[in-house]
């Protein structure tokens, strides 16, 4: 959703400029960039598992705030984004890493799989947010929607992340 629909969102919603959506976008997939180096060198003194169960929070907030942006919140929005982008950044490399770590048997097929999900998801909320749109369905309906997910994600990395 983050990744394909921030700017329309932005505009539509938040009366954000052209450059303004374009910024958030941008702001996203930086703090995806970075997140993803900040957690590497984080997991000295946080536990991967602190940062796997946190994350999807993250992400819960970030999607009910872009779901409530108003008019003229548009410098909210890029900061929103760029959470949401943090949100993000860890969550596919420690799925691979807990994956393979719980799931030794397969382990050589644990990245394939994960990846395949992901780009499933990716397609899912890049094309079927369109139709759903054309059903009648907000953007900002969607993002919400999209919260409750992330919380269910939430409820999963604890389940994922307890000792054995």
């Amino acid at each position: 959703m983050n990744g394909n629909w921030s700017q329309l969102e932005l505009t539509r919603s938040a009366g954000a400029s052209t450059a303004q959506a374009s910024l958030a976008l941008t702001a996203f997939w930086g703090a995806v960039t970075a997140g993803r180096l900040l957690f590497t060198a984080a997991q000295r003194w946080l536990p991967t598992r602190y940062t796997y169960r946190l994350l999807p929070i993250v992400l819960v907030g970030t999607f009910l705030a872009v779901s409530t942006l108003s008019d003229g919140r548009a410098v909210l929005g890029i900061g929103v984004f760029a959470l949401a982008g943090l949100g993000c950044s860890a969550l596919l490399p420690l799925t691979i890493s807990f994956g393979e770590e719980r799931l030794a048997d397969i382990a050589g097929a644990m990245a394939g799989l994960v990846i395949a999900f992901y780009q499933l998801g990716y397609g899912i909320a890049a094309f079927g947010a369109g139709p759903a749109q054309s059903a009648g369905l907000s953007l900002s309906t969607l993002f919400l929607a999209t919260a409750s997910i992330a919380a269910a994600l939430a409820v999963l990395s604890v389940v994922l992340t307890r000792s054995r």
